[in-house]
């Protein structure tokens, strides 16, 4: 009896430590989709053809308060698409 209350319990710990992962990693993957969306003040000075290609103040602020993991894991998932969507990968000329 004492080593099913003994396997219980470990189970209990093991399943409250997985929520508490999942949670955290919900948690980091909604404020770094929060934070992505504040670069879209960005977009008129990276779109091709635009006019002014200074970023403005509001801009530069925005991709500073990206958490580094965050925009490099946005940008490695993104170079991964192209292969998981069977087309050819992109190359981009400087």
């Amino acid at each position: 009896m004492a080593a099913i209350q003994s396997l219980s319990s470990s189970v209990a710990v093991l399943l409250l430590l997985t929520a508490l992962a999942v949670q955290t990693q919900l948690a980091h993957s909604q404020q770094c989709t929060s934070q992505l969306n504040n670069l879209n003040v960005c977009a008129p000075f990276v779109l091709p053809g635009a006019a002014n290609t200074t970023p403005s103040a509001e801009c530069c602020n925005a991709l500073e308060a990206v958490q580094h993991d965050c925009l490099c894991s946005t940008l490695q998932i993104s170079s991964r698409l192209p292969s998981q969507c069977s087309l050819p990968p992109l190359t981009c000329a400087n």
